[in-house]
């Protein structure tokens, strides 16, 4: 009997659209995985801009926003799923005192192997309009998810690059040279990319 492949997990890295990949939702996008295992995928979409501002965002929510810093900056389309709900992408935070460190200090936040985090509760939200909270944060509506052998499928039909993510990348790079400077981990440009999908 032929041995099981073995499961790639991919937890933490980012997936580059080909350019082939012409679906609405992914054309050029390049997407960091919060979570992969064999039941399937879960990421955030880290370089398509909406139109709203998280200024808007938490007056939407009744909050204000003491973070000069962040008012400006656009609220993502993270994907096609739940596009009415909120996701907090952020470096980990530690709770002070006498929290152990493994603990997330919000209600709702899943701790992503390689030192980020993402949450979901309303929580994250009331420290950041503080002034308080993580620093470093990205904020979308919706998330990308792929149902079990679904993800692997669409990487065998070669519609996705896949390299460690670089939080440099999601917090660091201005939004227009995200795709570019995911690609460069793999020290390749886009130019270099052939749009014709398939095997060789």
């Amino acid at each position: 009997m032929p041995a099981e492949p073995s499961t790639i997990n991919l937890t933490h890295h980012f997936l580059i659209a080909m350019p082939g990949l012409e679906d609405a939702s992914f054309a050029r996008s390049v997407v960091y995985l919060c979570e992969h295992s064999s039941r399937g995928a879960l990421g955030l979409v880290i370089n398509k801009p909406s139109d709203i501002k998280l200024k808007n965002l938490f007056e939407k929510v009744d909050l204000p926003l003491d973070r000069d810093d962040l008012a400006g900056a656009p609220v993502f389309h993270g994907g096609p799923v739940q596009t009415e709900r909120g996701f907090v992408l952020h470096e980990a935070v530690i709770a002070g005192g006498e929290a152990k460190p493994d603990e997330p200090v919000y209600a709702s936040t899943m701790t992503i192997p390689g030192g980020l985090e993402m949450t979901t509760s309303k929580d994250v939200l009331e420290a950041l309009s503080t002034g308080a909270g993580p620093r470093k944060v990205l904020v979308s509506l919706g998330y990308s998810a792929w149902g079990e052998g679904q993800l692997e499928s669409e990487l065998a039909e070669n519609s996705w690059l896949t390299v460690e993510a670089d939080p440099q990348v999601i917090f660091d790079t201005p939004v227009e040279q995200r795709y570019d400077k995911a690609l460069s981990l793999l020290g390749l440009q886009a130019w270099m990319l052939s749009p014709d999908a398939g095997h060789a």
